[in-house]
């Protein structure tokens, strides 16, 4: 075994241990930490990302070098290196990109629980796509949503206590549904590890035994894991804990945390159920009806919505729609699709939430749709990273969002019994993106004649003095660009990782 082999555990246990790290020192050493922790982690993963490409294969490593049922095991392929890497990076980026918020929103005396919260939240992502064991997955994902509950209500003001609360409340019935599937396919295979599961799922198939508890088992994950996705109608906890949360943390949860519980979803049915058995069960079927109502509620609730935060996170309800919908297809392009959208909005959103703090910085700390007026001129680099949002979201060539777009319709056009409804929901969809994203970049870059002279210079120069969140607002629009320029080595590589991933 190569050194680099160890990596994706070292990453793991390296994130679980800085956050107890942190809490016996200050806010400033550990942002310090913390950032080193997340470089560290990325560094490795791109380690792990190239070994794996080289050698065109992937690995199991267990821990303590013990056999199932004893031992737990750690399995790396393209995909899972792929995930790993990125989430790093918009980690990293969002982090960066919130520094002054965080130091403006939070007490001096409460700025290191926030760090442990994110070192917790990224080791618990980090296992999500890593580990190849099913219970594992689910202590980490129950670790991964007190971390994110933290982060909303860090605050503490009523709109992000009343934001967490909601997000705990959905979250922890999304998390005793997985728990309850996860019984139920233990107490048929007697298996943990999704591989011996997978094989014992396939003999019990095959004989036609347990077929409605299997049924049942993967019913229940799945539901558990949408709630926890926030995919439609079980969003409701969303718009509360996105919107009114810091920066940093709105551009993770929407970004990454999601991401997780989707990324896990699917280990689920191509690990431990079987794609076959997945497609033959009907229920995903549910998802592509669901995922297509995602896309267009969530729209309509963008365009209601005069809150330019809140409008942005009920985006994210239209975008995880589309993620489902690429399931639903049950082909191997539309989860291509689905899995380049993942990376395509994770890059996208973050830019959003980030510009568009910048933008409500420079307008009063106002929020509110009619206060942004003529922000694209007042802070110049957020106008034009908002601009790059919002044109990748509503899907125009040279964007991410565009290929995402495209790579959903050439996965409909396989799917034929679909493919009406799919096209009808990517155009109805598109649309709708572009009347509440166009509608806001109008705004903000609309003169405003109302404001005294002097109260916008000194909203202009207040603007210039963000070096560091103009940094990471540049490195957020070529990794757009480059998803959107380069993709076709990225979709190659996502097609390598899911022949190997299952």
């Amino acid at each position: 075994m190569e050194f680099v082999q160890n990596f994706p555990f070292i990453c793991i246990i390296l994130t679980l241990f800085s956050g107890p790290l942190s809490s016996i020192l200050d806010g400033k050493k550990a942002k310090w930490v913390n950032t080193a922790v997340i470089t560290a982690v990325g560094l490795m993963n791109t380690a792990v990302l190239a070994f794996v490409i080289r050698t065109g294969a992937p690995y199991v490593y267990r821990m303590g070098h013990f056999s199932a049922p004893w031992g737990n095991e750690i399995r790396v392929g393209v995909l899972e290196a792929v995930m790993a890497v990125f989430f790093c990076i918009i980690m990293l980026l969002s982090m960066l990109g919130g520094t002054r918020e965080r130091e403006q929103e939070l007490e001096p005396s409460k700025a290191n629980l926030y760090y442990i919260m994110v070192n917790l939240l990224l080791s618990s992502l980090m296992a999500l796509i890593y580990t190849n064991d099913l219970f594992t997955a689910y202590v980490f994902v129950e670790i991964n949503t007190i971390s994110a509950c933290g982060l909303i209500m860090i605050k503490q003001n009523g709109r992000t206590i009343v934001g967490a609360t909601r997000y705990m409340i959905m979250s922890l019935l999304g998390s005793g549904m997985l728990l309850l599937g996860i019984c139920f396919l233990y107490g048929i295979t007697g298996h943990l590890l999704m591989s011996n599961i997978q094989e014992a799922v396939g003999k019990l198939y095959a004989s036609g035994q347990y077929h409605a508890p299997l049924v049942v088992a993967l019913g229940l994950m799945t539901v558990g894991l949408a709630i926890k996705s926030a995919l439609y109608p079980f969003h409701g906890w969303l718009p509360d804990a996105y919107g009114y949360s810091t920066v940093s943390s709105a551009a993770i949860l929407s970004s990454l945390v999601s991401k997780g519980y989707i990324f896990l979803l699917l280990k689920i049915f191509y690990r431990v159920i079987g794609a076959d058995i997945v497609r033959d069960s009907r229920e995903l079927h549910v998802l592509f009806v669901f995922g297509i109502l995602g896309m267009i509620i969530g729209s309509v609730d963008a365009i209601r919505e005069s809150n330019v935060r809140r409008m942005i996170a009920f985006s994210s309800v239209a975008q995880i729609g589309y993620i489902y919908m690429g399931f639903g297809l049950g082909t191997t392009a539309g989860v291509i699709a689905s899995v380049f959208h993942i990376l395509s909005h994770a890059a996208t959103k973050s830019l959003l939430f980030i510009s568009a703090s910048s933008l409500t910085e420079v307008s009063g700390d106002s929020t509110d749709f009619f206060d942004l007026t003529g922000a694209g001129y007042r802070n110049k680099v957020a106008g034009v990273a908002f601009t790059v949002g919002s044109l990748s979201m509503v899907g125009i060539p040279m964007f991410a969002g565009f290929i995402s777009k495209l790579l959903f319709a050439q996965a409909a056009v396989e799917c034929h019994h679909k493919l009406l409804p799919a096209m009808i929901a990517l155009a109805v969809s598109t649309v709708l993106n572009a009347v509440y994203f166009m509608k806001t970049v109008i705004r903000i870059y609309t003169p405003e004649k109302k404001k005294v002279l002097k109260e916008r210079q000194f909203l202009t120069v207040r603007a210039t003095d963000q070096k560091g969140k103009t940094a990471v607002l540049v490195c957020f629009i070529a990794l757009n660009l480059f998803l959107g320029i380069f993709s076709e080595p990225v979709v190659r590589l996502l097609q390598k990782g899911l022949l190997m991933f299952a």
